[in-house]
């Protein structure tokens, strides 16, 4: 398995991994099984995705049963956007390390830049009585102090962020002891994200994609969740280009996708619960495309259209101060 070196810790932390988003207990426990017998070692989780239980128990009855050890595996999980409040950050780190059966997580990221009230009875975010969530003005830099103490403590190897702009990325990182290790982002074929790249790269900061295949999935979750609907729903997978440079390797839609990301040295986490497509989605690593394949797919970018969670279901999120796709930089 490929790694990539993270700055500051010096982790080694697989290019892919196995995304968990929307996966329900019983099946984010058959698919952690699955992957690991598979050649997983990354597994990626959140406080927010309410299954950090059932990979934890998948986790251990595979260390259990003497097939690995827990230094073997990179587990990634994330501050929720409700326990931002700096005096919040330990705790909803500990309780994230009990369901995960760990003393400790590879990777710690914020999950969010903007913040909510927290509702203390649910913990989950505070809901005012017109729909709309409830906004807590917390500074992320404020957060992230709070961040750095739990790596000195020994509770986190490496940190990071997720779904923060360059603006935001390069804020936090001037404003840092411990640099951001990674960022994770929505990137596929119709959100290549250049400009985010390069910043990362000039920083050092790897950057993880999220829905790298467009997650197919996400609109049915969208609407039952928030009844929030997006318009004209991408179907990247179907896109003829991607159909046409799979059938020429003879592999699917899927493995081109993740590697045209992976070959940026982008790391992928694609989530899903077929036991099929999980293997399929690490065997990627037994060809390389060529350059005209790679130019093709490029020309697939649609900039900030292309973008799938613009986090508009939760709503009045772009009243926040820190809402980090603003309709200005949208219509760019």
């Amino acid at each position: 398995m490929k790694t990539i070196k993270l700055t500051g810790s010096g982790l080694e932390m697989p290019v892919v991994g196995l995304g968990t988003w929307r996966a329900q207990p019983q099946e984010v426990e058959n698919a952690v099984n699955v992957a690991l017998e598979s050649g997983y070692r990354h597994i990626d989780t959140a406080f927010n995705y309410n299954n950090e239980d059932s990979i934890g128990k998948s986790i251990k009855q595979w260390i259990d049963s003497g097939k690995g050890k827990r230094e073997d595996l990179f587990i990634t999980t994330k501050l929720p956007n409700f326990g931002s409040r700096p005096s919040d950050v330990e705790r909803f780190l500990k309780l994230s390390l009990q369901r995960l059966q760990t003393d400790y997580v590879d990777l710690y990221l914020m999950h969010m830049p903007f913040s909510f009230h927290l509702n203390e009875t649910t913990l989950s975010p505070l809901v005012n009585e017109d729909g709309s969530f409830s906004l807590d003005n917390v500074d992320f830099v404020d957060t992230w102090k709070v961040m750095e103490e739990q790596v000195q403590k020994g509770l986190v190897k490496a940190i990071g962020v997720s779904n923060f702009n360059a603006e935001q990325l390069q804020r936090l990182y001037n404003n840092s002891e411990i640099k951001p290790a990674v960022l994770q982002v929505e990137m596929h074929a119709y959100l290549q994200q250049k400009n985010l790249k390069e910043v990362c790269k000039q920083l050092q900061v790897a950057l993880t994609a999220y829905s790298p295949l467009g997650s197919p999935g996400a609109n049915n979750h969208f609407s039952s969740k928030y009844n929030y609907l997006l318009d004209d729903f991408p179907d990247i997978l179907g896109h003829p280009i991607v159909k046409e440079i799979a059938q020429k390797y003879n592999k699917s839609p899927g493995q081109i996708l993740l590697k045209h990301l992976v070959q940026n040295d982008i790391i992928v986490i694609p989530k899903s619960g077929n036991p099929d497509r999980i293997k399929a989605n690490i065997d990627i690593f037994d060809f390389e495309l060529a350059k005209e394949d790679i130019e093709k797919l490029d020309s697939l970018d649609k900039g900030e259209d292309g973008r799938i969670f613009d986090f508009y279901f939760f709503k009045g999120v772009e009243n926040h101060p820190n809402y980090p796709f603003r309709k200005k930089e949208r219509k760019e």
